[in-house]
């Protein structure tokens, strides 16, 4: 599957983890946005269902075991060269997730990852499609939990 001027869109998840007003953020180390910030995740693999991929990229990107993925949102990304010819096309597949296990840290192509309080995500360097899902859901996150009864 072609990434970089494809032929058709392209399928990924997000993983949304959120606690007491605060939420997980990934600092990109692969384009497209490489070293913008954003949530954790990846691609879906042919044949794979969301909900898997979801739990296997917050694993592979956040070390998390997560569980139990809620759809919050879909968000379309859609970056044009300088002729205006389609260079990426991303159909995100928002999901917040439950954590039941691991050590949280950088890992995949996670450069850095922080808990972000929700009041300085827009104040980061965002990716934009992540920018649209957080001003369209920042309301219904600020009542989410990814925890049941571990503290930030």
């Amino acid at each position: 599957m072609k990434r970089l001027y494809p032929d058709q869109p392209i399928v990924g998840i997000g993983v949304v983890i959120v606690e007491k007003q605060k939420i997980v953020l990934i600092k990109r180390g692969n384009e497209p946005a490489k070293g913008k910030w954003t949530i954790p995740g990846g691609l879906v693999e042919l044949g794979e269902p969301l909900e898997l991929s979801v739990i296997r990229e917050a694993k592979e990107e956040t070390l998390l075991d997560v569980e139990k993925p809620e759809l919050v949102d879909v968000v379309g990304q859609v970056e044009l060269d300088a002729e205006k010819k389609v260079k990426y096309h991303y159909v995100i597949v928002d999901y917040l997730v439950h954590v039941i296990g691991g050590p949280i840290g950088a890992a995949s192509d996670a450069v850095e990852l922080r808990w972000v309080p929700f009041d300085e995500v827009e104040s980061y360097d965002l990716t934009a499609s992540f920018r649209l899902f957080f001003r369209r859901n920042r309301e219904k996150l600020s009542k989410a939990t990814s925890y049941s009864h571990k503290k930030v």
